[in-house]
């Protein structure tokens, strides 16, 4: 598959870093799997990644985190 952002890349399974902002909390999730552009380095997950990394970033931010790293684990 080809990437959306730079057009020249091809899509490749592999895992990345996630950063997710809201209000006041960063949190960071490593390991998150993901179809990454070898050319731009531009990463898209799909669905069902997305929803956990969302909910463990909404865990986070209902703790009253600042700064909160932590590693993706699939439930």
């Amino acid at each position: 598959m080809k990437c959306a952002i730079c057009k020249n890349g091809q899509m490749r399974a592999g895992h990345t870093t996630v950063t997710l902002n809201r209000g006041d909390s960063t949190v960071i999730i490593k390991g998150v799997p993901a179809n990454i552009c070898d050319t731009c380095g531009e990463y898209w997950l799909d669905s069902e990644i997305s929803k956990l990394v969302y909910i463990m970033a909404d865990d986070a931010v209902k703790k009253g985190a600042e700064v909160e790293i932590r590693r993706f684990v699939a439930a």
